[in-house]
């Protein structure tokens, strides 16, 4: 068995679930519009640069779970993936999903979006493993802290390492698909680095390192 390990906001997606989720958000009327698109537009920004600070980020997402009971929140996600998350979902995504599972690879993706944003869209993709930047918990409530290494940049090696030792799993002949500068690392790290749809910075790093660069949309 033969890890495929892959990112999932637009590689996977047509879009970034993460940013997605803030636009849903202003949509519903759930936030202060105006503010919290202005904010979640700028950590968008900073991401696509390479610059994103993931702990200020993090807890600017995880202000809005704090404040409600989960069962609002399951609502509200059931809704934003009707709305938003099924028209993400890239067919050949689910193509390049299906055909590892074919050959009897193990299925992950990593993601530095959170695991509540990310669990129910990696249970619609079929893929039971998921390492993604968590948010602390205490007595069923989200605290609005980040629990551990938050899963971007370096800290994706981190966590995979970590979950490697967990599993019992190896990264020996790994591949990993990803579209981001922000998983250079990780794709350097991997034994298959796959360019999938890359942004320019990875795109330049792709073709100087002759690592395959391919299309899901």
């Amino acid at each position: 068995m033969t890890l495929a390990i892959f990112d999932l906001d637009n590689t996977l997606l047509a879009g970034d679930s993460d940013h997605a989720w803030g636009e849903f958000l202003v949509s519903r009327g759930l936030v202060d519009g105006a503010w919290y698109k202005a904010q979640n537009d700028r950590f968008y920004s900073d991401y696509c640069r390479g610059e994103l600070d993931i702990i200020a980020y993090s807890e600017f997402v995880f202000s809005v779970l704090v404040r409600e009971e989960p069962e609002t929140l399951a609502a509200w996600h059931r809704a934003f993936m009707t709305e938003q998350v099924s028209t993400m979902i890239l067919p050949k995504g689910r193509e390049l999903l299906a055909q590892h599972r074919a050959a009897g690879d193990r299925l992950l993706i990593i993601t530095a979006t959170n695991r509540f944003i990310t669990g129910p869209i990696a249970a619609e993709l079929g893929v039971d493993d998921l390492i993604a930047t968590e948010p602390e918990m205490q007595d069923g409530r989200y605290t609005g802290r980040v629990a551990g290494v938050p899963c971007y940049q370096h800290g994706k090696i981190d966590r995979l390492n970590d979950w490697l030792a967990a599993t019992g799993e190896s990264a020996e002949g790994c591949c990993f698909y990803s579209d981001s500068r922000n998983d250079i690392p990780l794709l350097e790290f991997a034994a298959r680095p796959v360019a999938v749809d890359p942004d320019d910075v990875l795109r330049a790093h792709a073709l100087a390192k002759g690592w395959p660069v391919m299309s899901l949309r």
